[in-house]
Protein backbone atom coordinates (compact mmCIF):
# COMPACT_ATOMS: atom_id res chain seq x y z
CA UNK A 1 0.00 0.00 0.00
CA UNK A 2 1.41 3.32 -1.07
CA UNK A 3 1.21 6.32 1.25
CA UNK A 4 -0.45 9.37 -0.25
CA UNK A 5 -0.64 12.83 1.32
CA UNK A 6 -3.97 14.47 0.55
CA UNK A 7 -5.13 18.03 1.15
CA UNK A 8 -8.82 18.58 1.74
CA UNK A 9 -10.49 21.97 1.82
CA UNK A 10 -12.28 22.58 5.12
CA UNK A 11 -15.97 23.26 4.58
CA UNK A 12 -15.84 25.59 7.60
CA UNK A 13 -12.87 27.90 7.12
CA UNK A 14 -11.69 26.93 3.58
CA UNK A 15 -8.17 26.08 4.73
CA UNK A 16 -6.31 23.11 3.23
CA UNK A 17 -6.10 20.33 5.82
CA UNK A 18 -3.73 17.35 5.43
CA UNK A 19 -4.38 13.65 5.83
CA UNK A 20 -2.44 10.47 5.06
CA UNK A 21 -4.19 7.91 2.90
CA UNK A 22 -3.28 4.31 2.07
CA UNK A 23 -5.39 2.82 -0.70
CA UNK A 24 -6.52 -0.79 -0.66
CA UNK A 25 -5.22 -3.04 -3.43
CA UNK A 26 -7.43 -3.63 -6.47
CA UNK A 27 -10.27 -1.82 -8.22
CA UNK A 28 -13.02 -3.18 -5.97
CA UNK A 29 -14.47 -0.82 -3.38
CA UNK A 30 -13.04 -1.76 0.01
CA UNK A 31 -13.81 -0.77 3.62
CA UNK A 32 -12.28 2.35 5.14
CA UNK A 33 -10.54 2.44 8.50
CA UNK A 34 -10.26 5.99 9.87
CA UNK A 35 -7.46 6.21 12.44
CA UNK A 36 -7.44 9.11 14.87
CA UNK A 37 -4.20 10.36 16.41
CA UNK A 38 -3.65 10.68 20.14
CA UNK A 39 -3.75 13.82 22.30
CA UNK A 40 -0.17 15.00 21.84
CA UNK A 41 0.63 14.00 18.25
CA UNK A 42 -0.40 14.43 14.63
CA UNK A 43 -1.60 12.29 11.74
CA UNK A 44 1.45 9.98 11.51
CA UNK A 45 0.93 8.86 15.10
CA UNK A 46 -1.13 5.75 14.29
CA UNK A 47 0.74 4.40 11.25
CA UNK A 48 2.52 1.73 13.30
CA UNK A 49 -0.70 0.52 14.92
CA UNK A 50 -3.12 0.67 12.02
CA UNK A 51 -1.21 0.17 8.78
CA UNK A 52 -0.50 -3.54 9.50
CA UNK A 53 -4.23 -4.07 10.03
CA UNK A 54 -5.09 -2.28 6.77
CA UNK A 55 -2.53 -4.33 4.82
CA UNK A 56 -3.60 -7.62 6.36
CA UNK A 57 -7.28 -7.15 5.57
CA UNK A 58 -6.96 -4.92 2.49
CA UNK A 59 -8.79 -1.98 4.05
CA UNK A 60 -8.29 1.59 2.95
CA UNK A 61 -6.67 3.61 5.74
CA UNK A 62 -7.24 7.32 6.38
CA UNK A 63 -5.20 9.19 8.99
CA UNK A 64 -6.52 12.77 9.28
CA UNK A 65 -4.68 15.58 11.05
CA UNK A 66 -7.71 17.48 12.51
CA UNK A 67 -5.64 20.55 13.50
CA UNK A 68 -2.82 18.70 15.23
CA UNK A 69 -1.96 18.00 18.87
CA UNK A 70 -4.08 19.28 21.73
CA UNK A 71 -1.15 21.17 23.24
CA UNK A 72 -0.63 24.80 24.16
CA UNK A 73 2.42 25.02 21.84
CA UNK A 74 0.25 24.20 18.83
CA UNK A 75 -0.45 27.61 17.24
CA UNK A 76 -3.81 26.26 16.01
CA UNK A 77 -4.73 24.66 19.34
CA UNK A 78 -8.06 26.47 19.70
CA UNK A 79 -9.24 24.67 16.56
CA UNK A 80 -7.85 21.32 17.80
CA UNK A 81 -9.11 19.30 20.80
CA UNK A 82 -12.55 18.29 19.56
CA UNK A 83 -13.56 21.67 18.19
CA UNK A 84 -16.15 21.95 15.43
CA UNK A 85 -13.24 22.58 13.04
CA UNK A 86 -11.39 19.43 14.12
CA UNK A 87 -14.52 17.29 13.85
CA UNK A 88 -15.40 18.71 10.45
CA UNK A 89 -11.84 18.10 9.19
CA UNK A 90 -12.31 14.38 9.78
CA UNK A 91 -15.72 14.33 8.10
CA UNK A 92 -14.41 16.37 5.15
CA UNK A 93 -11.53 13.91 4.70
CA UNK A 94 -13.86 10.90 4.88
CA UNK A 95 -16.20 12.42 2.30
CA UNK A 96 -13.24 13.26 0.05
CA UNK A 97 -11.87 9.70 -0.04
CA UNK A 98 -15.34 8.20 -0.49
CA UNK A 99 -15.73 10.41 -3.56
CA UNK A 100 -12.22 10.04 -4.97
CA UNK A 101 -10.96 6.58 -3.92
CA UNK A 102 -12.22 2.99 -4.01
CA UNK A 103 -13.98 3.26 -0.67
CA UNK A 104 -17.08 1.31 0.31
CA UNK A 105 -19.18 3.98 2.00
CA UNK A 106 -21.28 1.32 3.75
CA UNK A 107 -18.23 0.07 5.64
CA UNK A 108 -16.52 3.00 7.32
CA UNK A 109 -14.88 2.18 10.65
CA UNK A 110 -13.54 4.67 13.20
CA UNK A 111 -10.74 3.88 15.66
CA UNK A 112 -8.82 6.03 18.11
CA UNK A 113 -7.09 6.02 21.48
CA UNK A 114 -6.74 8.62 24.23
CA UNK A 115 -7.40 11.98 22.54
CA UNK A 116 -8.25 9.95 19.44
CA UNK A 117 -10.72 7.91 21.50
CA UNK A 118 -12.32 11.17 22.60
CA UNK A 119 -12.57 12.25 18.95
CA UNK A 120 -14.06 8.91 17.96
CA UNK A 121 -16.86 9.37 20.50
CA UNK A 122 -17.44 12.98 19.49
CA UNK A 123 -17.68 12.05 15.83
CA UNK A 124 -20.11 9.18 16.32
CA UNK A 125 -22.07 11.44 18.66
CA UNK A 126 -22.44 13.97 15.87
CA UNK A 127 -22.63 11.60 12.87
CA UNK A 128 -23.84 8.18 14.09
CA UNK A 129 -25.18 7.24 10.68
CA UNK A 130 -21.75 7.50 9.03
CA UNK A 131 -19.94 4.62 10.73
CA UNK A 132 -20.44 0.86 10.61
CA UNK A 133 -18.65 0.55 13.94
CA UNK A 134 -16.52 2.67 16.25
CA UNK A 135 -13.74 1.64 18.65
CA UNK A 136 -12.69 4.14 21.31
CA UNK A 137 -9.72 3.17 23.49
CA UNK A 138 -8.93 4.88 26.82
CA UNK A 139 -10.92 7.98 25.81
CA UNK A 140 -11.16 11.30 27.59
CA UNK A 141 -14.92 11.60 28.07
CA UNK A 142 -15.25 14.68 30.30
CA UNK A 143 -12.65 17.45 29.85
CA UNK A 144 -13.83 19.41 32.90
CA UNK A 145 -13.35 16.39 35.15
CA UNK A 146 -10.14 15.26 33.46
CA UNK A 147 -8.34 18.57 33.94
CA UNK A 148 -7.93 17.57 37.60
CA UNK A 149 -5.62 14.77 36.51
CA UNK A 150 -3.20 16.81 34.39
CA UNK A 151 -2.96 18.61 31.07
CA UNK A 152 -4.99 21.47 32.57
CA UNK A 153 -2.86 24.16 30.90
CA UNK A 154 -3.30 22.48 27.53
CA UNK A 155 -7.06 22.04 27.99
CA UNK A 156 -7.46 25.70 28.94
CA UNK A 157 -5.30 26.80 26.00
CA UNK A 158 -7.47 24.79 23.62
CA UNK A 159 -10.89 25.40 25.13
CA UNK A 160 -10.77 28.40 27.43
CA UNK A 161 -13.96 28.14 29.46
CA UNK A 162 -15.51 25.13 31.17
CA UNK A 163 -18.57 25.69 29.01
CA UNK A 164 -16.43 25.12 25.93
CA UNK A 165 -14.78 22.10 27.55
CA UNK A 166 -18.21 20.52 27.94
CA UNK A 167 -19.06 21.39 24.34
CA UNK A 168 -16.05 19.30 23.32
CA UNK A 169 -16.66 16.40 25.73
CA UNK A 170 -18.30 13.12 24.67
CA UNK A 171 -20.51 13.17 27.79
CA UNK A 172 -22.43 15.96 26.08
CA UNK A 173 -23.30 13.74 23.09
CA UNK A 174 -24.78 10.60 24.61
CA UNK A 175 -27.97 11.00 22.56
CA UNK A 176 -25.97 10.69 19.33
CA UNK A 177 -23.54 8.05 20.61
CA UNK A 178 -26.54 5.89 21.55
CA UNK A 179 -27.53 5.80 17.86
CA UNK A 180 -24.16 4.34 16.82
CA UNK A 181 -22.48 0.95 17.09
CA UNK A 182 -19.73 1.66 19.59
CA UNK A 183 -17.32 -0.23 21.80
CA UNK A 184 -15.38 1.63 24.48
CA UNK A 185 -12.20 -0.04 25.70
CA UNK A 186 -10.43 1.10 28.85
CA UNK A 187 -7.40 -0.27 30.67
CA UNK A 188 -8.25 -1.10 34.27
CA UNK A 189 -4.90 0.30 35.40
CA UNK A 190 -4.79 3.45 33.24
CA UNK A 191 -2.68 6.04 35.14
CA UNK A 192 -3.42 8.94 32.76
CA UNK A 193 -7.12 8.79 31.91
CA UNK A 194 -8.92 7.11 34.81
CA UNK A 195 -11.21 4.25 33.84
CA UNK A 196 -14.00 6.15 35.61
CA UNK A 197 -14.13 8.43 32.56
CA UNK A 198 -15.42 5.58 30.41
CA UNK A 199 -17.46 3.95 33.17
CA UNK A 200 -19.34 7.17 33.92
CA UNK A 201 -20.09 7.79 30.26
CA UNK A 202 -21.26 4.23 29.75
CA UNK A 203 -23.46 4.29 32.85
CA UNK A 204 -25.13 7.57 31.85
CA UNK A 205 -25.70 6.27 28.35
CA UNK A 206 -26.97 2.82 29.31
CA UNK A 207 -29.27 4.26 31.98
CA UNK A 208 -30.92 6.49 29.38
CA UNK A 209 -30.68 4.09 26.42
CA UNK A 210 -30.51 0.52 27.78
CA UNK A 211 -30.93 -1.01 24.31
CA UNK A 212 -28.22 1.05 22.62
CA UNK A 213 -25.47 -0.80 20.74
CA UNK A 214 -22.81 0.68 22.99
CA UNK A 215 -20.49 -1.63 24.91
CA UNK A 216 -17.77 -1.26 27.52
CA UNK A 217 -14.69 -3.49 27.76
CA UNK A 218 -12.45 -3.02 30.80
CA UNK A 219 -9.30 -4.86 29.79
CA UNK A 220 -6.19 -5.80 31.79
CA UNK A 221 -3.94 -2.94 30.72
CA UNK A 222 -2.92 0.66 31.16
CA UNK A 223 -3.16 3.67 28.82
CA UNK A 224 -2.88 1.78 25.57
CA UNK A 225 -4.62 0.50 22.49
CA UNK A 226 -4.71 -3.26 22.08
CA UNK A 227 -4.86 -3.82 18.33
CA UNK A 228 -5.89 -7.46 18.80
CA UNK A 229 -9.01 -6.27 20.61
CA UNK A 230 -9.55 -3.57 17.98
CA UNK A 231 -9.09 -6.05 15.11
CA UNK A 232 -11.56 -8.49 16.63
CA UNK A 233 -14.18 -5.77 17.15
CA UNK A 234 -13.86 -4.28 13.65
CA UNK A 235 -13.87 -7.61 11.82
CA UNK A 236 -16.73 -8.89 13.96
CA UNK A 237 -18.84 -5.93 12.87
CA UNK A 238 -17.67 -6.09 9.25
CA UNK A 239 -18.56 -9.78 8.97
CA UNK A 240 -21.59 -9.59 11.25
CA UNK A 241 -23.52 -12.85 11.37
CA UNK A 242 -26.60 -13.86 13.27
CA UNK A 243 -25.73 -15.09 16.76
CA UNK A 244 -27.52 -18.21 17.95
CA UNK A 245 -28.81 -17.85 21.52
CA UNK A 246 -27.53 -20.27 24.12
CA UNK A 247 -30.14 -22.77 25.30
CA UNK A 248 -30.77 -23.41 28.99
Amino acid sequence: MEQKEILVTSTLDKTEQPSLFYGAVGAEKRPLLVGLHTWSFGRANQIKNMLPFAKKHNFNLLLPEFRGPNLSNNPDCKKACGSEFACQDVMDAINYVIENENVDSENVFLLGASGGGMMALLLVGKHPEKFKAVGAFVPVCDLVEWQKYGYQNHIIACCGSEEEMMRRSPVSYIDGIAKGNVKIFHGKHDPFVPREQSISLYKALSDKYPDAKVYLDLFDGKHEMDMQLAEHWILQQYNKKEIIAVTY
